[in-house]
């Protein structure tokens, strides 16, 4: 069976790919993703061809962003390319050179499949890949999800190559006269994929010859063992996990409680979520208790609430202290955060029962107000009522999660009265009257 028969076969069968879905071809200039864009071409497939130039190596940079824009022309593919200030980004965001390109083509990537209706996002690992990717994950103690290695897909992203070794890969692209460059980093054991590669699998290949045959034999077994597991601890997940609307997860701490004692089923049931047994270890050890206490892992925070826990990506938490808005009598848009106001001066008196809505006297009002986010000392007068209340209080009466109080934007006068809790209640003391003259309305968009 020749090489493109296989891919036909892998793509269409393993992949699930059909022969109408539009691919973004990610080529660096190296021999597997040249050999990628060689046999998508051959299968007839339409796609893009995606070139980053991370401008890590000088000249040599520039040349394979020149050869994979020869050849993308070759091919027939449009090509989109772009340039990133890679060690800048590493730089502020304090992580590797590596982990920087990698979030940097991601992005991208991502970016250009939404924009351009692209089906697949093409990633050239190889079987080779596969297997080091064990090999280094055995090193940092991932447990059995890491034993899977390289999945052919996930979710947007396919891995095309994967059921070859680099060997093959390297004896087609010789033989079909395919251009490519060597990265020269790829040669240097300063990398641990790298020393895995050419010092540590040729040790195991002494032992067993068909080291690598075997170890991806075994791989299947870990991908079948880990999936019974979660076959297993999926539904007791969905149990527990309660979804909410924006992604956040509710977790009825009773319901919790028996697996607080059972460490390896607490570490299964968060495993998805990138908590270390350590952390585990500590929510287990204060039996979830500590209201307000959080827990970090690399992807997710946990909060400690008064009956229920709530899991939220971290992407999707924003640091609020110190943020804040002036608001002047002229201005329409008020931006903070992912949250936009407009606001507009008239002598509209209907009464809007909208709590996306705001109607205050003007009159009352003293420029320029604040939007800003709930301090532990904040008080208002509920509507109805002429006493003052806490929001923390507030909070409590309304069951809003602890770690949501900090993300609720105030609107505050510029006596430091609040005039509004956005989304949820004005400050009695405001609201718009029968004597009112003129209506400082503000939209909650």
């Amino acid at each position: 069976m020749d090489l493109l028969h296989r891919f036909k076969r892998y793509v269409e069968g393993t992949l699930q790919i059909k022969p109408t879905d539009t691919i973004l071809l990610t080529v660096s200039g190296g021999k597997d993703s040249m050999l990628m864009a060689f046999l998508f071409k051959q299968l007839g497939y339409k796609g893009y061809v995606a070139h980053c130039n991370f401008q890590l190596r000088g000249e040599e940079s520039d040349k394979d962003e020149q050869l994979v824009e020869s050849y993308a022309e070759q091919l027939g593919f449009p090509l989109m390319k772009k340039r990133f200030d890679t060690e800048s980004y590493a730089r502020q965001e304090g992580i590797s050179i590596q982990m920087a390109a990698r979030d940097l083509r991601y992005a991208w990537f991502e970016e250009l499949r939404q924009s351009n209706n692209i089906s697949w996002i093409a990633v050239a690992q190889h079987r080779n890949d596969h297997l080091e990717t064990v090999l280094l994950n055995l090193t940092r103690g991932t447990g059995l999800q890491g034993l899977q290695g390289i999945l052919p897909k996930r979710g947007t992203i396919i891995r095309p190559l994967l059921f070859l070794t680099a060997d093959e890969i390297a004896q087609f692209v010789l033989s079909e006269s395919i251009p490519y460059r060597d990265d020269q980093s790829n040669f240097s054991t300063r990398y641990a994929r790298n020393k895995i590669r050419l010092e540590i699998i040729p040790k195991f290949k002494e032992i067993t010859a068909d080291f690598e045959t075997v170890l991806a034999e075994n791989i299947v077994h870990f991908q079948e063992s880990y999936q019974l597991l979660e076959s297993f601890i999926e539904p007791i997940r969905t149990r527990i996990f309660d979804v909410k609307a924006d992604g956040t997860m509710a977790i009825n701490k009773n319901t919790l409680m028996p697996y607080l004692s059972d460490m390896p089923l607490l570490y299964a049931l968060f495993r998805p979520y990138g908590f270390s047994k350590a952390v585990l270890g500590d929510l287990a050890a204060q039996k979830a208790k500590g209201v307000g206490t959080v827990f970090d892992s690399a992807t997710h925070r946990l909060w400690v609430d008064r009956d229920k826990l709530f899991l939220q990506k971290r992407d999707k938490w924003r640091e609020t202290d110190g943020q804040r808005k002036d608001i002047a009598e002229t201005d329409t848009d008020i931006h903070l955060g992912e949250m936009t106001i407009s606001c507009a001066v008239s002598t509209d008196l209907t009464i809007v029962r909208d709590k996306k809505v705001a109607k205050l006297d003007y009159d009352r009002l003293i420029f320029p107000l604040t939007l800003r986010y709930w301090e532990e000392a904040d008080t208002f007068c509920p509507l109805g009522m002429q006493g003052k209340k806490k929001l923390s209080d507030f909070f409590i009466q309304q069951k809003v999660p602890v770690f949501k109080k900090k993300q609720i934007p105030i609107l505050v006068n510029g006596n430091g009265d609040v005039l509004w809790i956005v989304n949820y209640q004005l400050d009695n003391r405001y609201k718009i009257t029968e004597s009112t003259k003129k209506v400082f309305t503000l939209v909650c968009n």
